[in-house]
């Protein structure tokens, strides 16, 4: 069963042809992530058949999206501990017809919202979608202000989401993890009146004064050091790469203002010290509603945190990789049917990159077949394996084709050149195919 079968195998679209559509269109736009949906669909019968299921409108995207999810609990479900990162980020179709988009940062540009739930291990391997919000945002009215629903809310509805599943999930800790927008004592309360069924982690935006009249931060860092860690940190613009060095201090306090029931978060920050002259010290400010008492404690907080860099490569594989923004449909209704297809893509691709660095020695025949890892050897100009080989072997053969010269000090690869090349290799797999069984489909949905 191939992949895509395997994350739309509980699919029910009200019509058995459909859900076959479905997962070969995912097929076809996984294969060729950044091409458009006549390029990546290839026969005219498929292009129409691809067009009309994201058209058909007996169904949303939910439809299209919800089957992914119970694949991604199943693989939750194996895990102890699993960080569900939450991020807001926007999508530009600025000068397409599509109607039902509106304003975004600036008011003459047209687009959309995506704010989606992605679920990795601590170990940073993607473990898929759970949940995602769209919306347009509705024009300012004549005062300047714009109606319509307060966007910071989308943090508090993604965290009851996650309460609402993590009864289904009873062996595994289910951590929100977020960025300085998701700092907000209203998103702690809720939490709090829910009985915490899922963990909070966020970094925290806010100095505020509490009630004895200092300030957060203040108290925070005036407190004893708990101990040190040291990382390394690669090149940036306007940055060496470095060690940083930060001394680690913790400090649990009531953030509820007077008058309020308490609100009980402790509060790690991990401050740098001796910063090169020119530059900028790292420190790293995290509110949780775990009683951190030890160094080790608060360390696996900060790297939970750092895993919080997962969305934003999931975010550049979503826009560079599959260039959903290029996405020319004819209505928001039609584009969100796309997005929750091409999220599901965008995880596979992250998965790969991923795992290929952190499991190199997993035999490959887990994530490709035969015919993929034949075409990943030959368009390398290499002999394929009797035996299956490492999945790393197969991931760096991929990239290669993508441009990744695998040279002593190059590391591993990164996704782009990954998507790259798995477009070229799953061409001449289908080549392969073809040549053995040609398989002619003239049928269309």
């Amino acid at each position: 069963m191939g992949w895509a079968e395997q994350e739309w195998a509980m699919a029910d679209l009200g019509d058995e042809r459909l859900n076959r559509r479905l997962v070969k269109v995912a097929q076809q736009l996984a294969d060729k992530p950044s091409q458009s949906i006549p390029t990546a669909c290839g026969p005219w019968a498929d292009t129409i058949g691809a067009y009309r299921l994201l058209s058909n409108d007996r169904f949303d995207w939910r439809a299209v999206f919800e089957p992914h999810v119970h694949a991604t609990m199943r693989r939750m479900a194996a895990e102890p501990v699993v960080l569900c990162l939450q991020d807001t980020t926007e999508l530009d179709f600025n000068g397409q017809t599509t109607t039902g988009l509106g304003p975004l940062s600036y008011e003459a540009q047209r687009g959309m919202y995506l704010h989606p739930t992605y679920a990795v291990s601590p170990q940073r391997e993607p473990l898929g979608m759970l949940d995602a919000w769209m919306w347009a945002r509705e024009p300012k009215d004549a005062q300047g202000k714009r109606p319509g629903i307060v966007e910071s809310v989308r943090w508090i509805e993604g965290y009851e989401r996650l309460a609402e599943r993590a009864p289904q999930l009873p062996t595994t800790r289910l951590v929100q993890v977020g960025d300085r927008e998701s700092d907000m004592l209203d998103l702690m309360q809720r939490a709090q009146s829910l009985g915490w069924p899922v963990d909070l982690l966020v970094r925290s935006q806010h100095n505020r004064v509490m009630p004895d009249g200092k300030y957060l931060w203040d108290q925070v860092q005036a407190s004893d050091s708990v101990g040190e860690i040291a990382f390394s940190m690669g090149a940036r613009p306007d940055q060496r790469a470095r060690v940083v060095k930060q001394h680690v201090r913790i400090k649990r306090m009531n953030l509820a203002a007077v008058g309020q029931a308490p609100l009980m978060m402790t509060c790690v920050i991990a401050s740098e010290y001796d910063v090169p002259e020119g530059q900028e010290p790292v420190r790293w400010r995290l509110l949780t509603n775990r009683d951190v008492t030890t160094l080790a404690e608060a360390i696996e907080l900060i790297d939970w945190y750092r895993a919080r860099w997962e969305i934003e490569i999931f975010f550049h594989v979503l826009k560079t990789g599959c260039r959903v923004e290029a996405l020319q449909l004819a209505t928001m209704e039609r584009i969100e049917r796309a997005l929750a297809v091409f999220m599901v893509v965008s995880w596979r691709i992250a998965h790969l990159m991923r795992m290929g660095r952190t499991c190199p020695d997993l035999p490959a025949d887990m994530f490709f077949d035969e015919d993929e890892i034949a075409a990943a050897y030959v368009l390398t100009k290499k002999t394929p394996p009797k035996t299956p080989p490492r999945l790393n072997d197969v991931i760096r053969r991929i990239a290669m084709l993508g441009g990744f010269l695998a040279r002593k000090g190059d590391g591993e690869p990164g996704v782009k050149t990954i998507w790259v090349g798995l477009q070229r290799v799953l061409d001449c797999a289908t080549g392969l195919r073809f040549m053995r069984e040609p398989d002619i489909d003239e049928t269309c949905v």
